[in-house]
């Protein structure tokens, strides 16, 4: 029965924990997505978004005892710091044309 309860957790903590907080993580970000009108505020959202998908494939990694979750968190992580990169020159070149980071003020940009 021990062995069972330690073969279910990762150094105490069960593999439950990790499941919820990452849901609630992610659930969060896309509410902000949906939700806010700030493009900096749905940019950090978004990076929620993979850092709770990063926290999962790190704790199921290391619950099944192969390397392969931390190879694709490796992987998520580039994307999201091209990501970041891309989306600040955008933000920058928005900015600079409408004088807000608005999403709203986006319609200014039409022909």
């Amino acid at each position: 029965m021990v062995q069972e309860t330690m073969a279910n957790s990762l150094h105490g903590v069960p593999i439950n924990a990790y499941l919820t907080l990452s849901a609630v993580l992610f659930s969060i970000g896309v509410l902000g997505v949906l939700y806010r009108r700030n493009i900096i505020v749905i940019f950090m959202c978004i990076e929620l978004m993979l850092n709770a998908v990063n926290l999962l494939l790190a704790a199921f990694g290391a619950f099944r005892g192969d390397s392969n979750g931390q190879v694709f968190v490796f992987f998520i992580m580039a994307v999201a710091a091209a990501e970041v990169a891309v989306g600040l020159a955008i933000l920058v070149m928005i900015y600079r044309n409408t004088r807000s980071t608005d999403i709203d003020s986006l319609g200014k940009l039409k022909w």
